[in-house]
């Protein structure tokens, strides 16, 4: 069964828990709900304890005989991605129509504004992160989607030597989200797809060799 099928059939219509800001609104109306902790949520077949934004367990709310459960916890429970958007009080699951580049909040040492390291086969990317450390050696650089995003779609491209044993993993749960063998300098600029629904942090590991780079567009990288 699909991910989104799973949680249209928990509950027709569920809850958001999303922080202060979700309670400004100006059109909400307060009601009387009871908290049922004789609700279990199963997933897979295995039992789950439904978690808020903060980690702490909690239980579905019983209204006019309909069980409503906070929609941030099952799509932690899931992996899916959930995001609000206050400005236009709009809730966002799985991918996104627009992307965020990943240079929002990038921070590494080999991140660089300096043209002459952001530009590759002509076109000025404005941001990127250019390793050009010496030696055969390990990169590695971390990205925060905070599950907020469904997917990462992340461009690197080798120069000098193949950029080998690429791997995106979710830094939380120390698992590997996508591997691949070999970038090749022939290839020019490719596109990496991961599946990062539900997590939190990432980290980038590649191995490359002497006198090789590592060049990642940060502007044209993005979540979705």
């Amino acid at each position: 069964m699909k991910k989104s099928v799973i949680i249209a059939g928990i509950s027709a219509a569920m809850l958001l828990s999303m922080g202060t800001g979700a309670l400004a609104a100006t059109k909400m109306q307060e009601i009387k709900a009871f908290l049922n902790p004789e609700i279990k949520v199963k997933v897979d077949g295995s039992p789950i304890q439904l978690k808020d934004a903060k980690g702490n367990a909690i239980v579905p709310i019983n209204y006019k005989d309909s069980n409503y459960v906070p929609i941030r916890a099952i799509s932690d429970a899931l992996g899916v991605a959930v995001d609000y958007d206050n400005e236009t009080k709009t809730i966002t699951l799985g991918e996104k129509v627009d992307g965020t580049a990943i240079a929002q909040g990038f921070d590494n040492m080999y991140h660089t504004k300096d043209p002459d390291q952001t530009t590759y086969k002509g076109i000025d990317y404005k941001e990127a992160y250019f390793d050009n450390g010496k030696g055969s050696r390990g990169g590695s650089f971390m990205l925060y989607p905070k599950k907020e995003h469904q997917k990462l779609y992340l461009q690197i491209a080798a120069i000098g030597e193949d950029i080998e044993k690429m791997e995106i993993r979710d830094s939380d749960n120390d698992i590997i989200l996508k591997q691949v063998d070999v970038v090749k300098v022939e290839d020019g600029l490719v596109t990496i797809e991961a599946d990062i629904g539900g997590v939190e942090s990432l980290y980038v590991h590649y191995d490359i060799k002497d006198n090789s780079f590592a060049f990642v567009p940060l502007t044209t990288s993005y979540y979705r």
